[in-house]
């Protein structure tokens, strides 16, 4: 496969930048801009004799709900705006739609179940787990069906692992297109499976040894299908029932997905209920079970399954502005790989002038989200904030220009070239590009 991510490029600060678009460096972006603090204490925000302190608010004065008020928690009604959100004029209808992680309003790696982005092809589908099969067939020495019962009786484990769709950061291919973070990359989230490894089903049925491909569907009604080589099904793949310690929401494919880590998010086959085994002529018919991604010379790639070193800032950014003015900023953001593991981001306040090494912080898991961090004094002066991700086997997330350069403006699939943040004096912040 030929990928712009495939040249590794050297670890060391990039050239001048000299942008075309809004003349954003004329002034002011200087190195200053973003020093990085070395232990500075935080000042106090606010002076004493602030009220929030000196006077009794109505939560000391009155007494709150019992134990029995909320059985099933929601979250304080002042973070109402932490939502999944979706674009309305992407898609035709909103039943075969995609919404978006809020990314900019979370911190570490996981993501809490009900802001998970959602892609859907039909629908949600609504499956009574008392009534909903598994069946295994095709090229197996013993055709079989399994319960939710049955499932739930074989060892289980527990992965933590992202899932992004092929199309996230899609729009972005010929320009800067939506403002913010949780629309731009959006389409990405990471939990916690618990469920079954496929391994063990599929030696239960027995695999044929001209099994060599794996069609899974879904209980949808648009019958979503997605073949899958049998050396990935029979590697890290799993079938899980629960996320986060708990059941699967309806929306993630309650009761039963399929769990295909590092590849992209199109195979990852929700309310999974047929594993057919097929063999390569077999799998040949099966055109329409996978993506391609057009280059601009008409050509196309084809399986292009594992997602790519990608990184991006969620904090500033355009839906999280600098609102306290100068002094401390956290520089927070996320990065991962197809591949395994992140080894270092490097952040950019300069839009690639000058890059210091950000602090990964949490754990470090294959084909999981990192978290990533980078403490400055902010001065008030503009930023051009970048980050650049490099993986444990040494895939460097490129630039866009890099990325188009390589495979034109085309596709919608596999965009991981690296992000800009416009970081106005006033804390605004804008989705820009630089060259």
């Amino acid at each position: 496969m030929s990928r712009a991510s495939d040249r590794k490029r050297p670890l060391v600060s990039a050239a001048p930048a000299d942008p075309s678009r809004r003349q954003l460096l004329t002034a002011g972006l200087v190195a200053g801009a973003g020093a990085a603090l070395t232990g500075l204490a935080v000042r106090p925000a606010v002076a004493a004799g602030d009220p929030a302190i000196t006077e009794i608010q109505d939560w000391n004065r009155y007494l709150g709900d019992g134990v029995d008020a909320r059985p099933y928690g929601t979250p304080s009604p002042f973070e109402s705006k932490v939502v999944r959100r979706n674009v309305a004029w992407l898609t035709a209808d909103p039943v075969s739609s995609v919404n978006f992680t809020p990314l900019h309003e979370l911190d570490g790696i996981i993501t809490p179940n009900g802001l998970c982005f959602e892609r859907h092809h039909a629908g949600i589908a609504e499956v009574d787990p008392a009534m909903h099969r598994l069946m295994i067939s095709g090229l197996v020495d013993k055709p079989l069906v399994f319960t939710m019962a049955d499932l739930k009786r074989f060892p289980r484990e527990n992965r933590v692992y992202f899932l992004e769709c092929a199309a996230n950061s899609g729009m972005e291919w010929r320009g800067a297109q939506l403002n913010g973070c949780q629309f731009t990359h959006g389409m990405v989230h990471c939990v916690v499976y618990t469920g079954v490894r496929l391994r063990l089903l599929l030696e239960e049925a027995g695999v044929k040894a001209n099994g060599k491909w794996l069609l899974a569907e879904g209980a949808d009604s648009s019958a979503m299908t997605r073949s899958i080589p049998m050396e990935k099904a029979l590697d890290d793949c799993m079938v899980a029932f629960a996320m986060n310690g708990e059941a699967l929401r309806p929306e993630q494919g309650y009761p039963l997905r399929l769990v295909v880590p590092g590849w992209e998010g199109n195979m990852w086959v929700k309310w999974l209920r047929r594993l057919e085994v097929g063999d390569m002529a077999w799998h040949h018919r099966e055109e329409t079970s996978k993506y391609t991604d057009l280059l601009a010379n008409g050509k196309a790639r084809r399986f292009t399954w594992v997602m790519d070193v990608k990184s991006v800032i969620t904090s500033p950014s355009p839906q999280a502005p600098v609102t306290h003015g100068r002094g401390p900023l956290v520089i927070s953001g996320l990065a991962w790989s197809g591949n395994g593991t992140i080894s270092r981001v490097d952040v950019t306040t300069d839009g690639g002038r000058n890059w210091k090494t950000a602090r990964l912080d949490g754990p470090s898991l294959p084909k999981a989200l990192h978290r990533f961090y980078l403490d400055i004094d902010w001065d008030g002066s503009e930023l051009l904030l970048q980050s650049r991700a490099i993986d444990a086997d040494g895939f460097v997330q490129p630039t866009k220009d890099e990325l188009r350069a390589a495979r034109g403006e085309n596709s919608i699939y596999h965009n991981n070239g690296i992000q800009t943040w416009y970081v106005k004096a006033d804390g605004v912040v804008e989705n820009v590009e630089v060259s």
